[in-house]
């Protein structure tokens, strides 16, 4: 079993005994695949206002290890069966996070040595920022940019330290499917 297992819930939604064995049972299949999992977050919501029923419970994997981060969500018409949907997209995302460390970078260090993503969520004024998030920008070029983008379901940026150019950079998703990318300058 992971170092630390969390469960969560929003929306008031009871977590019952049942559901958390169950995801326990998941969590360690998933850890079976990939031993290096420290610890483990599941974030379940129920929201009776969404029209289509089988949008209505949602369920978050969110994996993390000595230099990687790696998400899943996914919707159902019950909590079991989202629960299922996002423990199998993460098994997905695991098998492909372990091909891409497996063959390296080509400099001699891994691929999985450039993952790290540590987020701190702090609240501020509610008039002005409401959330603000931290993490560690880890080097690498905007190929290594696109994987992590993936790996992690950023589906709309993703900010980066670019090793080419030796600046942050911001990578974003256009509506043609490519990739755009933007290298800020101080003025």
């Amino acid at each position: 079993m992971a170092q630390k297992v969390e469960i969560s819930s929003k929306n008031n939604l009871q977590i019952s005994d049942q559901i958390k064995e169950y995801i326990n049972k998941k969590v360690s299949r998933l850890e079976r695949v990939l031993p290096e999992i420290e610890e483990t977050r599941v974030e379940l919501a129920s929201s009776r206002a969404i029209r289509n029923r089988k949008d209505r419970d949602v369920a978050q994997f969110t994996l993390q290890g000595k230099g990687f981060t790696l998400r899943s969500e996914e919707r159902g018409g019950d909590l079991m069966t989202a629960i299922d949907k996002a423990a199998d997209k993460m098994q997905r995302q695991i098998e492909r996070f372990k091909g891409k460390r497996n063959r390296g970078r080509g400099d001699g260090t891994s691929a999985a040595g450039d993952t790290t993503f540590m987020e701190k969520i702090e609240e501020a004024a509610p008039s002005q920022i409401v959330r603000r998030k931290s993490f560690t920008l880890i080097p690498m070029d905007e190929n290594e940019a696109i994987e992590q983008m993936t790996l992690l379901a950023h589906e709309d940026f993703f900010i980066f330290y670019n090793v080419n150019t030796s600046s942050i950079n911001v990578l974003y998703k256009r509506r043609d499917g490519d990739y755009g990318l933007i290298e800020p300058k101080v003025g």
